[in-house]
């Protein structure tokens, strides 16, 4: 576009825009007149932010920012292209603006906004069910990633929501779940509506309950994404979790009946028993101090409540999965465990350790009572 018409287009534009908007515009061209290329790039942000602005960002992008592109911060320009992006016709139109900006901003000092605009072009082939382009388009931006000391937290977090919501789309639930907690950790909760941050912690959780990889929930369990599930429709959905960290067969018995609620948990609902099984097994062994950790099927039985004749898979299941280390003597029918896989613990577990702790301190007290009575001529000499 010709330079001498920018004035002109700034003048329509702000003719054309809400009465709240219309000072931003006329900061544009005072800006734009005077070179001040960071000031006008937060003008530019701040009134693409407004939700008024949504009919003037493709004209304004494509006739205004364009013609002062390569002079402004490239992850900004990004930002612009993608609030300018979330007007476009159809997901068609929207992945070739997006691929173009990409192109754009394929520089070696741009790669922090490359990767953005990456991302944002896989966002997209996702959503037309393109699953191979969006991962290699997913791959070329982690590859980036890889190599960078330092970038903006807005990157990393694009990069694993996106990501998350590839692994999610694939139902590859251990991924979903490692990539949806680093997309959290890159973001401030109270950026995100409370009906995101309910849906986050459902889709979390169902991920973390049906994933054949995942036995400890400790980095959820203490997330205060799962808060967003009380006092809601989905709240047996957390207890549910916090049935499973402790390993309570009763209380899953209770609330199993909400599983039929979401298909997935429903599909999975004998796996999920053997998982909460292999959960009421290791919290079994933890209770026990190390040196009465060698017990008979019998017992294991009474104390989980798994019957009897799936007591020696399911310790075997433990063992090869890594949550106990130990033996298992098939003729005397006794499991020796000599370690448990650590994980959160909730206040009743806590308490239990306490009591554990104060048992020990006992025995260790009346063991130097002893030695002090028997060596009493020892200690003298």
């Amino acid at each position: 576009m010709n330079l001498d018409t920018i004035p002109d287009f700034l003048a329509e534009q702000r003719d054309a825009a809400p009465a709240d908007l219309q000072p931003l515009f006329m900061s544009f061209e005072d800006y734009w007149e005077r070179r001040l290329w960071h000031q006008l790039t937060e003008a530019l942000v701040e009134c693409f932010n407004q939700a008024d602005s949504a009919p003037q960002r493709i004209p304004l992008y494509k006739t205004f920012v364009s013609s002062f592109a390569d002079k402004i911060n490239q992850l900004r320009l990004v930002t612009l292209g993608l609030s300018a992006a979330s007007q476009c016709r159809d997901d068609q139109e929207r992945l070739t603006f997006l691929t173009a900006l990409a192109e754009k901003v394929n520089k070696p000092a741009s790669q922090d906004a490359f990767v953005y605009a990456t991302v944002a072009v896989a966002s997209v082939k996702l959503h037309l069910e393109d699953y191979d382009g969006a991962r290699k388009e997913l791959n070329e931006a982690e590859r980036i990633l890889d190599t960078f000391d330092s970038v903006e937290a807005v990157v990393h977090a694009s990069f694993y929501r996106i990501n998350a919501d590839y692994y999610h789309a694939k139902l590859e639930f251990a991924s979903y779940y490692r990539n949806a907690l680093l997309y959290l950790a890159c973001i401030d909760l109270a950026d995100l509506t409370p009906q995101e941050r309910e849906s986050r912690a459902y889709a979390l959780s169902v991920a973390a309950l049906v994933s054949d990889s995942i036995y400890n929930f400790g980095e959820l369990l203490l997330h205060p994404i799962l808060d967003s599930l009380l006092s809601g429709q989905h709240e047996w959905l957390r207890e549910l979790l916090f049935a499973f960290n402790r390993g309570d067969l009763a209380a899953y018995d209770v609330l199993a009946g909400n599983m039929s609620k979401n298909a997935l948990l429903h599909e999975h609902k004998v796996f999920l028993y053997q998982k909460i099984s292999l959960s009421a097994l290791t919290e079994t062994v933890f209770r026990r101090p190390p040196h009465d950790r060698a017990m008979t099927f019998a017992t294991i039985s009474h104390e989980t409540k798994v019957q009897p004749d799936e007591i020696e898979h399911l310790i075997m299941k433990a063992l090869s999965l890594g949550l106990l280390r130990g033996s298992i003597d098939q003729v005397e029918r006794v499991a020796r465990i000599n370690w448990v896989q650590p994980k959160v613990l909730d206040l009743k577990q806590v308490d239990g350790m306490r009591l554990r702790l104060r048992e020990w301190d006992a025995s260790v007290n009346k063991l130097g009572n002893w030695i002090e009575g028997v060596g009493q001529d020892v200690w003298a000499a």
